[in-house]
């Protein structure tokens, strides 16, 4: 069977202004429902997030002020109004936002967000692991390695790993039997100093 071409991720950088009114737990939740399970109103969304739908309305309302969800006039009917999602995917560098104290905040804030997110999922996996198959158990997971590496490779391996997730994603099937839906988190930190090993003498010091 042939596969049917999938359309460019639409992409944002972030701005200054985008990065200040996302860092918001309700906000970052609402583009995140939209962008998973796609168009919905807010009384859905309010359902879907335990809250209210003044609240998600108020806030579609300033995330859309700022081009990150936009309404879908297409899929409304009477009083309904449906939102979507402005984008498929975020990007930002946090040198972007040296000249910005605020917006440096809010982009520290959206990256302790995303532990937090990874901390709760992996919570979440952890009590029902045990009601999924041998397959998915082994395949799901985590893991970490160690490398000595200069900035400028660690940056060319980023490119290069996030480049094979984008094919994965473009390459996905929903429909395929025995897909689920996954989400990857990718990370790189630097070991902190205590757990450094110690720097090996160089050959003129070895006795």
């Amino acid at each position: 069977m042939e596969r049917v071409e999938k359309p460019e991720p639409r992409q944002v950088r972030l701005d200054h202004q985008q990065v200040r009114v996302l860092a918001h737990p309700l906000r970052t939740r609402l583009l995140g429902a939209l962008r998973v399970r796609g168009p919905a109103t807010a009384t859905g969304l309010a359902e879907l997030l335990g809250t209210n739908t003044g609240a998600t309305s108020y806030h579609l309302r300033q995330l859309a002020d700022v081009g990150l969800v936009e309404e879908a006039p297409d899929l409304g009917s009477g009083r309904q109004r449906f939102w979507r999602s402005a984008h498929d995917v975020t990007n930002w560098e946090s040198t972007d936002f040296d000249d910005d104290p605020d917006a440096r905040a809010a982009i520290e804030w959206l990256q302790g967000e995303q532990v937090r997110q990874f901390a709760e999922i992996a919570q979440r996996w952890f009590a029902v692991r045990d009601e999924w198959s041998p397959a998915w158990r082994d395949a799901l997971g985590m893991g970490d390695i160690f490398m000595t590496i200069p900035v400028e490779r660690l940056e060319a391996l980023k490119v290069e790993l996030w480049r094979i997730l984008d094919r994965y994603r473009a390459e996905a099937d929903p429909a395929e039997p025995g897909a689920e839906q996954v989400q990857i988190f990718l990370a790189s930190l630097p070991l902190p100093a205590d757990l450094r090993p110690l720097t090996p003498p160089r050959a003129e010091e070895k006795p």
